[in-house]
Order: structure tokens, then sequence, then C-alpha cells
């Protein structure tokens, strides 16, 4: 077995998740480390929040708003936003961003009010 693994995350499909669309690397039954999503912000990315997730966000493209807790914050590129569990949280505005799940994502661990 390897020791490393490679993904190419442009060609890595993407899929529906509460921000938008998400292009998931590494996020495989024996990695329960981390993964990497680059996700596209939708103009109805909804609130939600992780139990047992902490995620770190880092804005590549665009400009916006972080809802964390009811509050907003400014985003631009290079922004990077550390979300620890329980922080109801989405990303507002035409956005590309690099998302970081530790432990490894678990769509089990997606919570809605």
């Amino acid at each position: 077995m390897s020791q490393f693994e490679i993904t190419q995350l442009d060609e890595v499909a993407a899929v529906p998740c509460p921000c938008g669309q998400s292009r998931r690397a590494f996020a495989t039954p024996d990695n329960p480390v981390a993964t990497l999503h680059l996700v596209d912000i939708s103009k109805d990315a909804k609130t939600h929040y992780h139990k047992k997730l902490t995620e770190i966000y880092l804005v590549l493209e665009g400009t916006g708003h972080m809802e964390l807790d009811g509050e907003l914050y400014p985003v631009k590129p290079m922004t990077s936003v550390l979300i620890k569990p329980g922080c109801r949280h989405r990303a507002i505005g035409n956005l590309k961003i690099v998302n970081v799940p530790v432990p490894a994502f678990d769509p089990e661990d997606e919570w809605f009010d």
C-alpha cells in the first residue's frame, strides 16, 4: 500500500453540498484523518453545522461574507477561517474556496436547525 495519494481536483466530479458544489479529495474509507474539498459557493448556501468536524476554509476567488453563529464577516482571496464543531456557518457571495475538514469529511455530520 502506498504512503501517499495524489488527486487532480479539477478532474473530480462535483457533488451537491450545503454550500454549493464540492469536489472532494481523499474521501476514502481508509482515510479517517482529513479531506480536501474545492467548493463553488452557491447563492442559496444553507446554514449548517457539524458536531464532530472542524473545518478550515481558504477563500481562493471572489469576495463576500462568512456567516458564523449569526454574525457576518467579510472575506476575500486568501482569507482563512477556522470553524469549530457546533458553529453555525455558511459562505455568502460568488466564492471559490478550499475546505479542509478534520477529521475526514463524514456526510452524516451535516446538521441543520
